[in-house]
């Protein structure tokens, strides 16, 4: 239980890693250079049901899998996010296409970056809490 508790924990903090990240570039005009129209405010509405998926992503943390590689872990299994936000949110949620291609054609290279930082966050987060 201790362990499910601390990757769901993680994956939170992971996931709010992801957001100010998702956030950050928004707001500072980097997507809008690189052609990606992803731009959120930040707010509750917005944070919350990301920072709860986090954390149920991270319960994939649990996995006995590469446990002494955490950075491995974390970048492997920040694909799994990845691919369903560009292959089901954004063609059957979002109706953005496939991959969000209609955000702009940089949009897969930076969802693959900000869900390797929720990945990474989430690994570290891991480390720090044994």
């Amino acid at each position: 239980m201790k362990k499910l508790l601390i990757v769901f924990a993680a994956g939170c903090v992971g996931a709010l890693a992801n957001s100010l990240t998702v956030w950050l570039f928004g707001d500072s005009g980097i997507s809008a250079t690189l052609g990606v129209a992803i731009a959120p405010g930040l707010s509750p509405q917005w944070l919350y049901p990301r920072i709860v998926w986090g954390g149920l992503w991270g319960l994939l943390f649990a996995l006995p899998m590469l446990q002494s590689r955490l950075f491995w872990k974390g970048t492997l299994l920040s694909l799994l996010p990845t691919a369903v936000q560009l292959f089901i949110i954004f063609p059957f949620k979002a109706h953005k296409g496939i991959a969000g291609l209609e955000l702009g054609l940089l949009t897969p290279l930076l969802v693959l970056f900000f869900n390797w930082v929720w990945g990474i966050a989430t690994a570290l987060t891991i480390k720090l809490a044994k």
